[in-house]
């Protein structure tokens, strides 16, 4: 069958590797007052799977950045260094076709599975744009290599990381970008690990929740999720 143009199977899938071990962007979980981040990573791990689960779907490269349509939402607390502001978000995912459905029919339910997700993770996705890399006669027989484990949660005894720690759905506090509670004047963020299968906005809530009972003099309180285990 003819391509359709642009990478190949296998420079797909390498690109696909090299995006899973970045922690990319942060993206913004929810509104401007949860106060949540969470890397895309983590996100590209959840929507990678609602993407292969589509027959006829070979997943390809995925993005999610500020929709240029949208409105940017107000920053009532700090925004992380390097972090997208509030505000409605778009998906850019690449896909190989397999023959033998009608690619409108699999562009909509690969738009249908991916907003799911991203509701599932608590992203507000406004808008989400496909583009078919490659026209397939069967799909390929494995898929990349799943990415390596996160690192193991650091020891703490500070009071708001073990408070933290005892929100439902915390796995870990972790310190992929910083110290697992970072301080600063009157700021205060904690990062942490969700557990697979918990919808990641609805654990930071609580735990920020946690966290800003637990910090003392901290007026500004945010949570970043690094990963899903």
């Amino acid at each position: 069958m003819r391509q359709s143009g642009g990478m190949t199977t296998a420079e797909g899938w390498t690109a696909a590797v090299r995006d899973r071990l970045a922690p990319g962007r942060l993206l913004p979980l929810g509104v401007a007052e949860d106060g949540a981040w969470i890397t895309e990573r983590a996100v590209r791990q959840v929507l990678d799977g609602a993407a292969a689960a589509v027959r006829g779907v070979v997943p390809g490269g995925l993005r999610v950045g500020p929709d240029p349509d949208g409105e940017p939402g107000p920053e009532p607390l700090p925004v992380p260094p390097g972090a997208l502001p509030p505000g409605p978000l778009r998906i850019t995912a690449e896909f190989g076709a397999v023959a033998g459905r009608p690619l409108p029919e699999v562009s909509e339910e690969l738009r249908t599975a991916l907003l799911g997700a991203a509701d599932g993770i608590g992203l507000r996705v406004a808008a989400v744009d496909l583009r078919v890399t490659e026209l397939l006669d069967a799909a390929p027989a494995e898929g990349p290599a799943a990415p390596p484990p996160g690192r193991p949660s650091p020891a703490t005894d500070d009071p708001v990381a073990l408070a933290v720690l005892r929100v439902e759905g915390v796995a870990g506090v972790t310190d992929a970008l910083g110290p697992p509670v970072r301080r600063s004047g009157e700021v205060l963020r904690v990062e942490l690990a969700v557990t697979a299968g918990r919808r990641p906005l609805d654990v930071a809530r609580a735990a920020r929740s946690a966290a800003t009972a637990a910090a003392v003099g901290a007026t500004a309180v945010t949570v970043l999720v690094s990963e899903l285990r």
